[in-house]
């Protein structure tokens, strides 16, 4: 990654040592001579700047662990919001999505993102765990004065709505969401109409492998 040495005030901002190494974790400087081979120079922080202008960025093997750790989460998070459990019919927690890809020994691609990775590892755990890439139908109905204004929080959380109907007051929606969103569509309609509110689970729209499902 190269550094525009130009906006930085002072080369010591950048780098934690001016010392230039063969291998960092093991401690390795390098020599003299191999500076010069390599350089033409043996001044180490013209070195330096050198290497920060033109080199790429050298990634530390805990930060390399770290980010990748952070993948894999991602990963297992984009599950859990687009599948289900067709059994209970409710999604999983993203701790056993992660405990099922480890079973199964998924190694996460750092160049690959994590939707196009989600994509591949289903499959897979579909072996090991009861899985399916769908969308819910529900409906919802809401009544009394806080009908309209709950209609458009609800709708933000839907993929579409299929059907939608008042009447009195009361207003009738069936819709598809992502799994990932049940337990926020829950809550919105148990605690905002105070108990008054109705979600029902009507099925699960399965989606084929020609939809595209993991926006």
């Amino acid at each position: 990654m190269a550094l525009s040495l130009s906006r930085e005030k002072d080369i010591d901002e950048v780098l934690q040592t001016h010392t230039v190494f063969i291998n960092v974790s093991k401690g390795q400087v390098a020599k003299k001579e191999d500076l010069v081979k390599a350089f033409g120079i043996d001044d180490q922080t013209d070195i330096c700047k050198e290497i920060l202008a033109k080199g790429e960025l050298q990634v530390s093997d805990k930060e390399r662990h770290t980010q990748l750790d952070s993948l894999f989460k991602d990963i297992a998070t984009t599950i859990a919001d687009k599948c289900v459990n067709p059994e209970t019919k409710r999604p999983y927690p993203v701790s056993m999505i992660e405990k099922a890809m480890r079973d199964i020994h998924f190694s996460v691609k750092p160049n690959r993102n994590a939707k196009q990775q989600a994509l591949d590892v289903i499959p897979q755990l579909k072996a090991t765990i009861p899985l399916e890439r769908a969308q819910m139908r529900l409906r919802v109905v809401i009544s009394g004065k806080e009908a309209r204004k709950l209609r458009d929080k609800v709708a933000k959380l839907t993929s579409s709505i299929e059907t939608e109907s008042w009447d009195s007051g009361a207003l009738t929606l069936v819709c598809l969401i992502d799994p990932g969103h049940y337990r926020e569509m829950d809550d919105i309609v148990r605690s905002e109409t105070k108990g008054t509110g109705l979600l029902e689970l009507l099925n699960l729209k399965e989606v084929t492998e020609g939809e595209e499902m993991l926006e």
